[in-house]
């Protein structure tokens, strides 16, 4: 398998791990989301300086960066907190929506005009994830479903808007610098609430978090921009969705989160929506140069 691929599927199985991973570590939403992104943080700087890459660490990289910092942290912190309260496939498909509303805000603010197939794409995205929804929910466990999926919308804006806001910052902010920088903001707005919670972690849950600051963060983003300056963008696109499947198989195999068949078609539905809608754009969109 060429190498640029594998890292492309290592990137996004990696990204993947966040939920499991939070159910394990046994601490709250915001410890693990704080832990996430300032390890990340600091492996990207230390990675950064150690291959001579000084520069990059040593830069104002932009408030917009600082903002875009911030919507990750929301999307990171609502992602965990809704899997506390519904399905891990519930949680990502309904987050996987983002690139759709994205879209949709674009188009009626950013004057990037959805097309005739686009606007169909995103039906189809939205009419697989009623499809992934139960409706046959008891009583009791009622609230605890509208509280996970409020929270995996809560998630899904924030991932629309770190999608924009991302748009919008200067090709001179290498992306490394970008994504550090990024990691670090959202952990400094997770300080405060992860303070908050006073929390007495345990030895065996150091661990989890650290795991968390190297899989879903620095490794996650290390090979998805070692992936990226080789592979076209619809192929890196249609290979992120290796995310969503993996986040479903980990429910599955370690917590007993099976779907029925009509679940299953629900999410296959979102993931080929988005597989088209990234080959297509790629198809639309005019060469662009690699920045190293």
């Amino acid at each position: 398998m060429n190498s640029h691929i594998l890292a492309a599927v290592f990137a996004a199985v990696f990204m993947g791990t966040i939920g499991a991973i939070s159910v394990y570590a046994g601490v709250s939403a915001e410890t693990v989301t704080f832990y996430r992104l300032f390890i990340g943080a600091a492996l990207m700087a230390a990675f950064l300086l150690l291959t001579g890459q000084r520069a990059k660490v040593f830069t104002w990289p932009g408030f917009k960066v600082l903002v875009t910092g911030a919507f990750l942290a929301g999307f990171v912190v609502f992602y965990v907190m809704a899997m506390n309260y519904t399905s891990m496939a519930n949680a990502v498909m309904l987050l996987y929506l983002a690139p759709a509303a994205a879209s949709i805000v674009a188009h009626f603010f950013m004057g990037e005009r959805l097309s005739g197939l686009g606007t169909a794409l995103i039906a189809l995205a939205l009419f697989g994830f009623a499809m992934m929804m139960e409706f046959n929910f008891n009583l009791s466990g009622r609230a605890e479903e509208a509280a996970g999926l409020f929270y995996a919308l809560c998630a899904m804006l924030c991932y629309a808007a770190f999608i924009l806001t991302n748009r919008l910052i200067h090709e001179r902010v290498h992306v490394l610098t970008r994504s550090g920088y990024q990691m670090l903001a959202g952990a400094l707005c997770m300080l405060p609430l992860m303070l908050m919670q006073e929390e007495s972690i345990q030895a065996g849950q150091w661990g989890w978090l650290a795991a968390a600051g190297v899989l879903p963060g620095f490794l996650a983003i290390m090979l998805a921009v070692v992936a990226l300056k080789a592979l076209p963008a619809a192929t890196y696109g249609t290979l992120a969705y290796l995310e969503p499947i993996t986040v479903i198989i980990l429910g599955w195999l370690l917590f007993d989160q099976s779907l029925n068949l009509l679940q299953m078609s629900g999410g296959a539905l979102i993931i080929v929506s988005g597989v088209v809608q990234a080959v297509w754009s790629q198809r639309e969109a005019p060469p662009a140069p690699v920045r190293t």
